[in-house]
Formats: structure tokens, sequence, C-alpha cells
């Protein structure tokens, strides 16, 4: 399926195969973790040399959700940038294209721990900025602390039939969104530091379309989810 719609504290929302989180009563696109400037910054620092369309196909894919979803609020839940110095050296291009998308939008840019909130004001991008926000008593925030919330920051991923595909995670207090952004890796979703925060509750993996699975699941549920789903997944950008 595209998307999978299930309710989270009052609030009917929709997990997209793309890996952002709509909320059509909001009419809000929700994504975490862009990370642009990533393969800039690495190379700056002497690091690994990634290919330099990661941002041009992350902002494609922003733009594809929005045109599907014709959200007319955007919340990006923080590192929307890899750290200060790619939000003040945001190519025009990129700057531009942002620009673009924000038009005519409420668009929000929460602040991670790569990109403090300051960085955004002083590079004169489209939108404001917050450290989190609040909708109809659910917290929107980099990292999931007191909830209900939804946050980022962890970049889950869920291996499943030979893949590793991004996951949003949902439990009892806490929805976690994957990375949004091309080549930003991933939190093993069975790590403590998700496993203490979602408990019981649901991974839905993105990719081609989105799988929905019990979470945590024994490796022998997997494979007989996968039979009666007829799931194929396939590696998804950034795992």
């Amino acid at each position: 399926m595209p998307h999978h719609a299930f309710r989270f504290h009052d609030a009917d929302l929709r997990a997209r195969a793309d890996g952002a989180l709509f909320w059509p009563e909001e009419a809000a696109l929700i994504v975490a973790d862009l990370h642009l400037g990533k393969a800039e910054r690495l190379a700056r620092r002497g690091g690994a040399l990634l290919p330099p369309y990661g941002e041009v196909e992350t902002l494609d894919r922003l733009a594809a959700s929005l045109a599907a979803t014709r959200a007319r609020r955007v919340i990006v839940l923080g590192d929307a940038f890899d750290d200060a110095a790619a939000v003040t050296g945001l190519p025009a291009t990129q700057r531009d294209r942002l620009a673009a998308l924000a038009a005519g939008r409420d668009w929000l840019w929460i602040a991670g721990n790569h990109d403090a909130g300051a960085a955004f004001a002083s590079a004169g991008l489209p939108g404001r900025a917050a450290d989190e926000t609040v909708l109809r008593g659910i917290a929107l925030r980099h990292v999931a602390a007191d909830g209900p919330d939804i946050s980022g920051h962890f970049h889950p991923a869920v291996r499943f039939m030979g893949a590793r595909l991004p996951a949003f995670l949902i439990g009892a207090r806490h929805l976690i969104l994957p990375a949004f952004g091309r080549f930003t890796g991933g939190l093993d979703a069975t790590d403590p530091a998700l496993a203490t925060r979602i408990g019981r509750g649901l991974a839905v993996l993105t990719g081609a379309r989105t799988v929905v699975l019990p979470w945590p699941l024994p490796d022998t549920r997997h494979r007989a989810s996968a039979r009666r789903n007829g799931a194929r997944a396939r590696p998804a950008p950034g795992g």
C-alpha cells in the first residue's frame, strides 16, 4: 500500500511509503532528518565521499509527497541539515527549491542536534524555527521525551526479508519517524534506545510500499507475515 492509516492519540495519521507522515486534519506533512549537506560535510572533514545527488533526490521526494498530499503545512522534525555550516552554506539552487516548496505553506523547522534553531534565522531560509510545537495535545520534537509525541532523530530501520528498511515505529506514547534524507543510515529498531521507547507496537516499513508488522516480532513470524501479505521488501534509500 502507498500508505498505512492509523490512529495515534486521537489523531488520524498516514504513514507514507516515502517516509513522510501525513496528518489530514491538519493538512500537515511531517518529515524528519533530511540531513541536507551531508555529502559536503563529510568531504569537508575528510570523510567518505558520497554521491552529490543525495540532496536533489531528497528534495524531489519531498516535492512529490507535497504534491500527492496537497499539504498546506510542513513540519521538519530536526536535523534538516547535517550541521550549522550546511545551513548557511546551502547552495543557491537548493535554497531556491526550498523557497518554492515553502511558498503558500506554513513551514516550521524544528531544531535538531545537528542544526540549532539560531542557524535557520541567520541563513534566511523560508518559514520559521522552534524547539518543538504541540498540535492537538501531541508534541512534535526532534527526540522523543514525555509523550505523547512525534519525533525523529534515531533513523529507525528494520531488517526484513534480506533487506534493511527505514521504518515508522508506533508505540503507546511515542511515534518515531524514519529518516527522510538520502544516505542517512539507520539504527536497528531492536536497539535498546528504540525498544525502551516503543515497547510493543507497530513497525511500518517504507520503500516501494508500506509493510505493517507487529513489533517486536521474532524472525519466524517475519517470514510467516511476509508469506501472508505477499510482501516484497526492497532496499530503501539511506539504509
